[in-house]
């Protein structure tokens, strides 16, 4: 970025960093992200290749807080499938869609809070969640079980619990995809997807979760990569249209941050540059530039001062009011001070709670602890699970998944379950290609399916693995088609090592 002894330019300068929070590649704080952080960077965004375990992720924000108190770090940990602290092992904790089963808003808040004590107790102040989105398409992508549901007002209920679970723990909730993907089926990442409904859907429907958030006090909105046909040809992200609908009609004065903006769906179409500069003038005041490493594979040194540029350039050239950058830069700078001031304060004390329910297993419901975390996730988890049929007995079982694709918000998540199966189980985790060869008794066949995988799959395979199997648990939302029926279905609403673990519990009696 040119620099310059001007002092309006240093001005515009540093409001344009005020404004970005960009990723890095590395799990430690680099040089140059530091010097940035140091001349008012609003913060950094942390994914699953930022984070090795709790000791080195607490060292990486320290270091960030260190260069500027007031920066914020952030990153994707909503439970369920999209976690990046647990990006190895799984998450503890069960995710939107189970906990929308469960339907118990209590729950909901306690879940979120211990979720939040763990982020705070690393150093993270920031989570993009809850998912806001009322997922009503079941052929949708990329939501699907990381919405709490189908219906408006069930998930507004969670969702403004979750904002006062994180809350309590001192983590800044920032509710999604505003103004909702749950009826698309397109994933963001790869295309643009169209919110096809009309004005009145979309304020009884996609609304009303966002509208629970802004009611419970979020402090953040994070704005989806989608066209709404009503607002013009735009997507939100960029629609000074659609964001007039948060701040106006819904009242949010709080933060207003982008989603990735390195995501085909604006990126093909205005590149990451032109697109950071139309989200601001359209009423965006935090822009998360992206992943460098996936989907990106750029470098995110000189894509960042690139992009703070394209802003400087842009209110130069008369595009990009100067006012309305100094406005952004100036609600994102409170934001980290006031969030800088709570981290600065001691923790409260964790509330005591029942056994069984999440925070307990530890005095004070310790639920930073990893393995008290697991506990209270697992019993939270269990709300969700169903079942149809007889559960086997199983001794040891051979345990495969029936595969499929993964979106980029998730990832790959399918092992998590089977080796979290295996375990519990005292099995072993098997090729479906080798549980079909092998006809050894092992103890039993458990197969795990979700939403990316197609049960009506006519190979032989697919065929061969379901008419042999003892059990299948199904982690996603979709109804099994009427040819696919095992002997016993466990049913989790959910992926992620709280909910195999909850279905391990099903599987051996324990519930």
């Amino acid at each position: 970025m040119t620099r310059t002894d001007a002092p309006d330019d240093q001005l515009l300068r540093r409001a344009t960093l005020g404004v970005l929070v960009p990723g890095f590649v590395g799990t430690t704080l680099p040089g140059w992200l530091g010097e940035l952080l140091e001349e008012g960077m609003a913060g950094v965004w942390l994914f699953g290749h930022n984070v090795e375990d709790d000791e080195q992720v607490r060292a990486l924000t320290a270091q960030v807080h260190a260069r500027r108190p007031e920066a914020l770090v952030a990153a994707d940990e909503e439970g369920g499938t999209v976690t990046r602290l647990h990006h190895r092992e799984g998450s503890p904790w069960p995710g939107a869609w189970a906990l929308g089963v469960a339907d118990d808003v209590a729950l909901t808040r306690d879940v979120m809070a211990g979720l939040g004590r763990q982020l705070r107790a690393v150093g993270i102040d920031v989570t993009a969640a809850p998912d806001a989105d009322v997922n009503t398409e079941p052929a949708n992508p990329v939501i699907g079980v990381r919405s709490f549901g189908p219906d408006a007002e069930r998930v507004a209920g969670h969702v403004a619990a979750a904002v006062e679970g994180l809350g309590e723990a001192g983590v800044l909730a920032c509710a999604k995809h505003f103004p909702g993907h749950g009826s698309t089926r397109v994933d963001s990442h790869l295309d643009l997807p169209v919110l096809d409904v009309d004005d009145d859907v979309l304020r009884q429907r996609e609304l009303v979760p966002f509208a629970a958030a802004v009611g419970a006090g979020v402090p953040l909105v994070m704005t989806g990569h989608l066209v709404v046909p009503g607002h013009g040809d735009l997507p939100a992200t960029l629609n000074p249209s659609v964001l007039r609908l948060l701040r106006e009609d819904l009242g949010f004065a709080g933060v207003i941050c982008t989603d990735a903006l390195d995501m085909a769906a604006v990126a093909q179409g205005w590149g990451r540059a032109g697109a950071a500069v139309l989200a601001l003038a359209a009423g965006a005041d935090l822009l998360c530039i992206g992943n460098p490493v996936h989907p990106g594979d750029y470098d995110a040194h000189e894509d960042t001062l690139a992009l703070a540029d394209a802003v400087v350039d842009a209110v130069r050239r008369g595009d990009l009011p100067r006012e309305r950058l100094l406005e952004a830069a100036r609600r994102v700078a409170e934001l980290g001070s006031q969030q800088a001031q709570r981290r600065a304060a001691p923790a409260g004390n964790a509330p005591v709670v029942a056994e069984g329910e999440p925070g307990a297993g530890t005095p004070g419901g310790d639920d930073t602890d990893d393995a008290a975390a697991a506990r209270a996730g697992r019993a939270a988890a269990a709300h969700a699970v169903r079942v149809v049929g007889q559960v086997p007995r199983l001794q040891g079982p051979d345990v495969a998944a029936l595969g499929g694709g993964a979106n980029i918000a998730s990832g790959a998540r399918q092992e998590v379950l089977t080796q979290v199966l295996a375990r519990e189980l005292g099995g072993r985790v098997v090729e479906p290609s080798r549980a079909v060869a092998d006809t050894t008794d092992r103890g039993g066949l458990v197969l795990v399916s979700d939403d990316h995988t197609d049960l009506r799959d006519d190979a032989d395979l697919t065929r061969s693995l379901l008419a042999r199997c003892d059990v299948l648990v199904h982690t996603g939302i979709r109804d099994l088609p009427g040819a696919v029926a095992p002997a016993c279905v466990v049913r989790t609403h959910g992926g992620g090592a709280a909910s195999a673990a909850a279905a391990a519990d099903v599987l051996r009696g324990a519930r």
